[in-house]
């Protein structure tokens, strides 16, 4: 029996609004599809026969005779996934769905598909292809009980390889550290699709990760932010995986993940780590954490001083911070635009993306708007942090927009010099 593993597209920054690639004319950042699939693929039985399509470059083949098609989608690229899945259900296939967007939505995607699977995929996923063979499919499986992790096989990443072209070259790889997180920050899903527990990878998992992105001599990215907290044990998680990566020298990390908060509580042996293994970015999240939702308020100096001061200390030890900020949080006037760029100016920022604040399904954000009736409408194609999909509390949706775009343009005209260099044009996100 063949399976069809199909990442669905989605609608970037640069798709939704054209005149950003005149803004910016540093080439775009063209990540590879997301762990789901190389991670499902890894655990499935050597008995199936399996391939993958890319929709984003791919024809997905819907006339193709394949036994069993799996969809992975989040929000921004769901209602493309559904359209898939329509697609293939209409000629006989037998259509599966999983991912944020169908553990968030379950019955929407269960209107597609005729079977979901929500929260982590790998026990629910050996179970439903045994009801598959067995004619006995079930409408849905939940992966309540999480992954043993200590058992998990490395993501087949080999999915991806060879399917270059000119227009289609992904190089940062994510690499998984964990899963779960105890926090509860407004505008992030996932405590509620991981569970609030936070769960290591064994050290051994994590370099089978970057070995075989490595020897491929690509980039992997330690792309989570809440490897630097410093509860769970995350801090010395992350630093024995930096010690890992310094013994092997394998000198293939593009960035790791953070926050400013994070930054400042940052302990100095941590600092040599990050350095000993070779870590010079820092992919800076912005607009989740109560420094920088305060720092552009225009009346908290202290928060602006710790903004700057998490800056600095980044550079101090030699990493340079790509920093991403967010507009449209509650407390963000129509002056927020302007602070923003008067920060990058005094904090030295280099390189920036700018993203409108979201409230993607299952958040608590979501619920909270969704209760006020601030949400405008449920295409799920806008929801990619570069549309208003809410009404703002200090502006006008129209407004929000409009400075969006002003923020993009303002700070690359004010960076000529970088637009097309080798720095810029790693990550620049749109």
């Amino acid at each position: 029996m063949k399976i069809r593993f199909v990442y669905a597209r989605f609608e970037r920054h640069a798709d939704a609004h054209p005149e950003l690639r005149t803004f910016v004319s540093a080439n775009e950042y063209f990540g590879p599809p997301s762990l789901g699939i190389a991670s499902l693929a890894a655990v499935t039985p050597p008995d199936w026969e399996f391939d993958f399509r890319d929709d984003r470059v791919d024809d997905v083949g819907f006339d193709d005779d394949v036994d069993l098609v799996a969809i992975s989608c989040f929000t921004p690229s769901a209602k493309r996934a559904m359209e898939i899945a329509d697609g293939f259900r209409a000629r006989g296939r037998t259509v599966v769905m999983g991912g944020i967007f169908p553990t968030m939505r379950p019955a929407e995607a269960g209107e597609h598909a005729d079977a979901v699977v929500t929260g982590e995929g790998e026990v629910a996923w050996l179970e439903l292809l045994s009801d598959f063979r067995r004619k006995a499919l079930k409408p849905r499986y939940n992966g309540e009980t999480p992954a043993d992790l200590s058992k998990l096989p490395v993501p087949r990443l080999d999915l991806y390889w060879g399917r270059e072209t000119e227009s289609y070259h992904p190089d940062d790889f994510p690499v998984q550290l964990t899963r779960g997180c105890p926090l509860r920050c407004d505008a992030c899903v996932l405590p509620t699709s991981m569970g609030r527990p936070m769960r290591h990878l064994p050290i051994e998992h994590v370099l089978g990760q970057l070995r075989q992105i490595a020897e491929r001599g690509r980039l992997g990215s330690l792309t989570e932010d809440t490897s630097f907290l410093p509860v769970a044990g995350a801090q010395k998680h992350l630093g024995e995986v930096l010690d890992a990566i310094a013994s092997e020298d394998l000198r293939c990390v593009s960035y790791v993940g953070t926050s400013m908060p994070m930054l400042l509580a940052t302990p100095s042996w941590l600092w040599d780590k990050l350095s000993n293994a070779g870590v010079r970015m820092f992919y800076l999240v912005g607009g989740f954490d109560p420094i920088t939702r305060r720092a552009f308020s225009g009346e908290d100096p202290v928060a602006y001083r710790k903004a700057v001061d998490a800056i600095r200390r980044a550079r101090d030890h030699g990493i340079d911070p790509y920093t991403s900020f967010m507009v449209g949080n509650e407390g963000d006037d129509d002056g927020v635009f302007d602070r923003m760029l008067e920060f990058s100016e005094a904090a030295n920022v280099r390189k920036a993306e700018f993203a409108i604040f979201t409230p993607y399904p299952g958040t608590p954000s979501w619920d909270r708007l969704r209760a006020e009736g601030r949400i405008l409408h449920c295409d799920w194609s806008k929801y990619n942090d570069a549309n208003v999909v809410f009404r703002p509390a200090k502006m006008s949706p129209e407004r929000l927009l409009e400075g969006y775009l002003h923020l993009w343009r303002e700070f690359y005209r004010a960076r000529p010099s970088i637009q097309n260099s080798d720095y810029a044009a790693r990550t620049v996100q749109f």
